[in-house]
């Protein structure tokens, strides 16, 4: 029971990954535009939570993965390992944030961090372009990450010619 909740959907839809990013997107914009930096908190829960279980414990991947998606028509399967990986970035660049700012009083360090993230996100859910999925490739590339971590990041004869 625990490995199945602690565990990340491989293959994904892309069209979910791209609707989170939307609304991380558009959360982390308020946060900028606001100073609302409670809002780092849920941002982070989110990610993390994603990271470990997938959609299980994020209310955001929930709604974009059963609600949303599925409205978008037919899945567009992607690779499940980077998306975890882009996902421990955002995980990484909110919890950094949020403690910044609510544990320091550091709110520059906390905005820069809110504005690569809307790059990011912006990027993914307008554009379809992973920074977080391109980083997980190229440390494949060099040997970072193995190739047993994921099989068809690594087979560059599976890709589809439109991903190559």
């Amino acid at each position: 029971m625990t490995a199945r909740i602690f565990s990340f959907p491989n293959p994904v839809n892309e069209k979910a990954a791209r609707t989170v990013a939307f609304v991380v997107m558009l959360l982390a914009a308020l946060t900028l535009a606001t100073s609302w930096y409670w809002l780092l908190v849920l941002l982070a829960y989110g990610f993390v939570a994603r990271v470990l279980t997938g959609p299980r414990l994020s209310p955001l991947g929930t709604l974009a993965s059963r609600v949303v998606a599925p409205r978008l028509g037919a899945e567009k399967p992607v690779a499940g390992p980077p998306k975890r990986f882009a996902q421990g970035i955002g995980a990484t660049l909110t919890t950094v944030a949020a403690v910044a700012a609510l544990g320091f009083g550091a709110n520059a360090l906390a905005d820069v961090l809110l504005a690569a993230l809307i790059l990011a996100a912006g990027l993914e859910s307008i554009f379809g372009y992973c920074l977080g999925c391109q980083v997980f490739a190229l440390l494949m590339r060099v040997g970072v990450i193995p190739e047993h971590v994921c099989v068809e990041c690594a087979d560059i004869g599976r890709r589809s010619p439109a991903r190559a």
